[in-house]
């Protein structure tokens, strides 16, 4: 018999929330179903068609919308205590198992696995595992960073996010910066193909063939990238590329180049050239901040989606791939968008120099 149909009335703000649960691809999928319940009685489907287009059960479809009614958006997104056997591990027990995992060090390594802490503690892994998830924990994964002692740091930092967010006018912004010694690499045997089941394959070891380096100056606005493959990365082929660069822009229009503090970049011929070329200017990004450089984020496309698995038989084929890959994204640029202001990062990155000064206070402490 089929369920009918019950239109139920959505909360004051409730529907942006659910429509944003629904479409989720890192919700849990008990959660992105209830809210696709809710979405579609509310839009007029009868049970049955819940039942059939998102898979569960009629009782399920009754259950999570008496839920909603009953309770709004906060009671689909919690479960109610379920019957059984008490939790018999203490609260005590899982605060040493995440202050550990913060504090301490195992016996033999540099951090915990839940194996390792299961055995200190005298619990099983798999409930390490869950308090560890439950805190966001995560002892095997670990993030690098380095903040940048440039003394001229905050200039620099003003200067280039002010380029992204507030451009100068009849102007245009490059991101430049060289991807050396891109390898051609060759596997020493073919792979397999992908199939249903099975991911592709390929040998860990490779042949040598050479190398090229890329020249690249993503333009801001657009994400147009004007760029090219050299053999080497001196001030000469550095020369070569500016002049490429300023033949691209049309007359009558400046150009603000965003860089890194390489040598080659200050040339003494480098110099020269730009007093002979009024319209071009640099902008240096602080040491050790590459990440201020927009051009990283093609950089790393291009390796993701064109270097990693590529396999060349010499390096006039690798520089073919390369040109290939960005003159087929030229036909359909697309720009990355900054987003963040000077003083957002200016916030970060002191709370990270409060929070390295603590740490070195404590290690001095204990030596």
């Amino acid at each position: 018999m089929p369920l009918p149909i019950r239109r139920t009335k959505l909360r004051r703000g409730d529907r942006a929330k659910l429509t944003r649960l629904a479409r989720s691809r890192t919700a849990p999928r008990r959660l992105v179903d209830r809210a696709r319940i809710v979405l579609g009685s509310a839009e007029g489907k009868s049970g049955t068609e819940l039942c059939s287009e998102i898979g569960v059960s009629r009782p399920t479809v009754t259950l999570w919308l008496d839920r909603y009614d009953s309770g709004g958006l906060a009671a689909i997104q919690s479960d109610e205590p379920r019957s059984g056997r008490p939790k018999r591990i203490s609260h005590e027990v899982d605060a040493e198992i995440v202050e550990r995992a913060q504090d301490d060090a195992p016996p033999e390594g540099t951090h915990w696995t839940t194996r390792q802490m299961a055995e200190e503690v005298g619990v099983s892994k798999s409930h390490v595992w869950r308090v560890w998830q439950a805190h966001g924990l995560a002892p095997h994964r670990v993030d690098y960073f380095k903040i940048s002692t440039d003394p001229h740091f905050v200039e620099k930092l003003r200067d280039v996010v002010g380029l992204y967010l507030d451009p100068p006018e009849r102007a245009v912004v490059f991101c430049f910066d060289e991807k050396s010694q891109i390898q051609a690499l060759d596997r020493t045997q073919p792979g397999l193909p992908l199939k249903p089941g099975r991911a592709g394959t390929m040998t860990h070891d490779y042949k040598r063939h050479g190398t090229t380096t890329l020249f690249a100056a993503l333009e801001v606005a657009t994400g147009s990238v004007v760029h090219e493959c050299m053999p080497r990365h001196r001030h000469q082929e550095f020369l070569r590329f500016l002049r490429k660069i300023d033949k691209s822009v049309p007359a009558g229009l400046d150009i603000h180049v965003i860089l890194d503090n390489y040598a080659t970049h200050k040339h003494e011929k480098i110099e020269r050239w730009l007093g002979t070329h009024p319209r071009v200017h640099f902008h240096f990004v602080p040491t050790s901040a590459s990440w201020l450089n927009l051009v990283e984020l093609l950089f790393n496309e291009l390796e993701r989606r064109q270097l990693k698995r590529l396999a060349v038989h010499h390096v006039q084929e690798l520089i073919d791939a390369i040109t290939s890959y960005l003159d087929r994204r030229n036909d359909n640029p697309f720009p990355y968008t900054w987003t963040a202001s000077a003083d957002d990062i200016l916030r970060k990155v002191r709370r990270a120099q409060r929070s390295l000064a603590k740490v070195k206070k404590t290690s001095g402490a204990n030596h």
